[in-house]
Parts: C-alpha cells; sequence; structure tokens
C-alpha cells in the first residue's frame, strides 16, 4: 500500500521519495538548488504567477532528512544570512528624535520596497540593528513595507511573509483540518516584522500604520503573487510586548503558543510564548479559507483599524 503524507503543504508518496533518491543517485554532482528546481519541474509545483516554487521544496527536502527518508547531498555553500547581515550598514537616524503627535506626522506615506532600492538599504538597516530579532533573507512570498511621514523622515518598517505552518490555537478558530490548512494557507500572511524605531516617539502611530496596511495589503498582494490573501496573522513574544496596537487595531488574540520550535519532536526546547492576534481582511473570510462558519464557529467582519488608540508598544 502506497503511503502519503503532508510536507511543506504538499502531499508526498512513496514514490516522489522514490524519485528524489533516484535524481540523486543518476544526478551525483547536482546540489541542493538543482534538485529542488527539477522537482518543482516535474512536479509542476509553482505559485499563481508559474513561477518554480523551489524554495519550498529545498524545505520540503530538509524536512524528508531530518524525518530520515533521504540522505540530501553535502550542502555547497554556507547559509548567505549571517555574511550578508554581519555587513548590514545601520539605518541613518534623523539629527534630532521624532517626538510629535500622530497628527503632525499625517499623512504617512506607505511604499512597497523594491529590492536593490535605497528603500531595500534602509529597511534591511533598520531590522538589522533596531529590531530584536534582527534581519534575515526572507524567502517565500513577502511584502515589506517602508512607512514615512509627510517631512520624509522614515517612522516604521513592517514585513509580511508567508504564515506559520501550524499554529494549533489559529487552526482550531478557523476549523482547518490538515487538508484544509494545506489547501488555503497562503491566503494568509504572518506579520513577521514590525518595527518603530527607537528614535520615534509617536503615540497611536503602530495601530494607525497597521490600518493603513490592512486597508491595500490584499490589492498589493494580487498585484504581486496573482492570488488574494483574506486574513492576517501575527505572533507577540508577551515576555516583551503587551499587544497594544494590535489589540487597537482590532487584530482578534486567539490564544498562545506552547513555547515549542517546529523542531522540538523531543519536547526539550524552549522558546519564548507568543500570543497568537489573526485580522480578517474580509466579512466572508471563513468562506474563502475554506471553512463554513457555524454557531460554534461564527464569522468576525472584518473592520478597519482607525488608530485611534493604542501606543508604539508592540
Amino acid at each position: 500500500m502506497t503511503k502519503t503524507r503532508v510536507v511543506q503543504g504538499r502531499e508526498v508518496s512513496d514514490a516522489d521519495i522514490e524519485l528524489i533518491r533516484f535524481l540523486m543517485v543518476t544526478n551525483p554532482t547536482w546540489g541542493r538548488t538543482l534538485l529542488s528546481v527539477e522537482l518543482c519541474r516535474r512536479w509542476n509545483w509553482c505559485n499563481a504567477q508559474g513561477r518554480l516554487k523551489d524554495m519550498a521544496a529545498r524545505t520540503l527536502l530538509l524536512k524528508l532528512e531530518r524525518a530520515g527518508h533521504i540522505q540530501l547531498p553535502p550542502s555547497q555553500r554556507t547559509s548567505p544570512d549571517a555574511s550578508r547581515t554581519r555587513h548590514i550598514p545601520a539605518a541613518p537616524a534623523p539629527s534630532e528624535p521624532i517626538h510629535a503627535t500622530l497628527r503632525d506626522l499625517r499623512p504617512l506615506l506607505v511604499n512597497i520596497v523594491a529590492p536593490g532600492s535605497d528603500d531595500a538599504r534602509m529597511f534591511d538597516g533598520l531590522l538589522a540593528h533596531e529590531h530584536y530579532l534582527g534581519h534575515r533573507t526572507t524567502v517565500g512570498e513577502n511584502i515589506r513595507y517602508l512607512v514615512r511621514d509627510r517631512q520624509g523622515r522614515t517612522v516604521a518598517c513592517v514585513l509580511f511573509g508567508s504564515a506559520a505552518w501550524k499554529c494549533a490555537d489559529r487552526d482550531a478558530f478557523l476549523g482547518w483540518d490538515r487538508t484544509a490548512r494545506a489547501h488555503n494557507l497562503q491566503h494568509i500572511t504572518n506579520n513577521t516584522r514590525f518595527l518603530i524605531p527607537s528614535w520615534v516617539q509617536v503615540p497611536h502611530l503602530a495601530s494607525h500604520v497597521l490600518g493603513l496596511i490592512a486597508r491595500r495589503i490584499r490589492s498589493d498582494w494580487q498585484a504581486k503573487y496573482g492570488h488574494p490573501v483574506y486574513a492576517l496573522e501575527t505572533f507577540v513574544d508577551r515576555s516583551r510586548f503587551k499587544g497594544t496596537c494590535y489589540r487597537a487595531a482590532n487584530w482578534v488574540r486567539l490564544g498562545a503558543t506552547q513555547g515549542r520550535t517546529r523542531n522540538d519532536r523531543a519536547h526539550r526546547i524552549k522558546a519564548p510564548i507568543k500570543d497568537v492576534y489573526l485580522y480578517p481582511l474580509i466579512a466572508d473570510f471563513r468562506a474563502r479559507l475554506g471553512v463554513a462558519p457555524s454557531a460554534e464557529n461564527p464569522s468576525i467582519p472584518a473592520r478597519e483599524a482607525k488608530g485611534q488608540t493604542g501606543n508604539t508598544g508592540l
């Protein structure tokens, strides 16, 4: 009997694993990149715009190796993250800290960060030197935003990327089983970084920025990747932040993580407990995500964040 398992959102059968082994044996000079690209071609594994999902395939291969199904060829280079982030210059700070009211800064200008641009260098420098998690190369679908005030001063940067593969509280809230999650996860995006630089002290700014982005991200995502997103998620480290700006921007707290990592099969790795938040972008987000509303699992109408309350504490 052929066995299948779901890895990286894709069903992988015994025959698929045999194909991977065959490709490695018959192409001994191939590295992991060529192997992942060839798998995408054979599986016709593409995103909505027809681009090969080779980074997803590479992650799938790593997961199969950790599970003992395959033995990958040695990595041909070290991770680029360490060398890249080590030499990222800090973003220039303004000559004076920004202590003002939100009214003094508005209207804010929200720009999508283009690769290789001055905005990209500013964005990378801010996260590398100002964010407590630092910065690393972003893979998969993502959008980076840089926010400036009416004087052109940078006041925030925000990164949205791939949704968490598993999250017990989110999946329970949506009524997702494994199959529903695999089919619909691409329609949620994760706010993985949100930074108000240390020199910016403006009450209500953070929740206002979240509201501005919530109003435009569906069209931005559709334009870039050819498919929509119906909800936003984020994970707030409760040892550092209270999630004030997310609550002020009408995000819904669903619960908290268990303080484990995705690689913690032995339950030995301790990780910070994080509060799980979700923001529906449309009223019928459950139906769009493959879940019908019920009395036990009602729909929550999408609400636009007004930025009337909250502060810059995340």
